[in-house]
């Protein structure tokens, strides 16, 4: 098992006015380990939201450092990190952000269609990993014909479309039932078997029965560390 991200002294500063600066985050050092489900807990404010966005290379830091498998990606180009983010990262943002138009399929092959894959290949992909997740008769419903629990099952197999090293989702239970969280658990319980790195930011306690690693962030800074053998 290796690192597959670190952090040096990462911090991330927002002007909230002329005279007003606002540290989200201050000098975090942290590993996130290959093939784990990690966990950034805190209470709404804490800045495991921001901390995500700056793994993910959503956001650029104010100071600090973020190395991935060993390489700095802090000053690589825009069109670096967007080219990285595409190989490496997948996403499941906490309003899901469906395309209201679109069929859940085509929602889920939507980040195909950048990288030229072919209509009969994104359905296949697709049809396929809808199914493993329980909503092979929902390929061709809209995100208003879905449930919540739906909605999210869909946000993630459009995550996993491209195979992508690292899963992040941001507040995942957030906009769902008690349900939907139960079959969530298991999606990712199986997911994290299967050896997918998976990183979460949550308030939510229902998660750190099933992390491995737990980060509590308070008011910007990391305050306690927690590693499962």
């Amino acid at each position: 098992m290796e690192p597959i991200l670190q952090t040096r002294h990462l911090s991330k500063y927002y002007n909230a006015g002329q005279a007003t600066e606002v540290r989200a985050l201050e000098d975090i050092n942290l590993t996130v380990m290959e093939n784990r489900l990690t966990v950034l807990y805190g209470p709404s404010g804490s800045g495991k939201s921001t901390l995500l966005a700056l793994l993910g290379s959503l956001e650029r830091p104010t100071a600090g450092n973020i190395v991935l498998k060993g390489t700095d990606i802090t000053r690589y180009s825009d069109v670096g990190l967007s080219r990285l983010r595409r190989k490496t990262f997948g996403f499941v943002f906490q309003s899901f952000q469906l395309i209201p138009r679109l069929p859940a399929w085509e929602n889920v092959a939507y980040p195909l269609i950048p990288i030229g894959t072919g209509r009969k290949d994104r359905l296949d992909r697709a049809v396929h990993l809808l199914g493993q997740l329980g909503l092979a008769d929902r390929l061709h419903h809209t995100p208003e014909e879905l449930s919540g629990g739906e909605q999210q099952r869909v946000a993630i197999a459009r995550a996993l479309i491209n195979n992508p090293e690292i899963l992040i989702a941001d507040e995942p239970t957030s906009n769902i039932d008690a349900e939907a969280v139960e079959t969530l658990l298991g999606i990712l319980g199986d997911l994290k078997q299967k050896g997918k790195t998976i990183l979460i930011a949550t308030h939510d306690p229902v998660f750190q029965d099933l992390a491995e690693a737990l980060f509590y962030l308070k008011r910007g800074k990391l305050q306690e560390t927690m590693h499962r053998v």
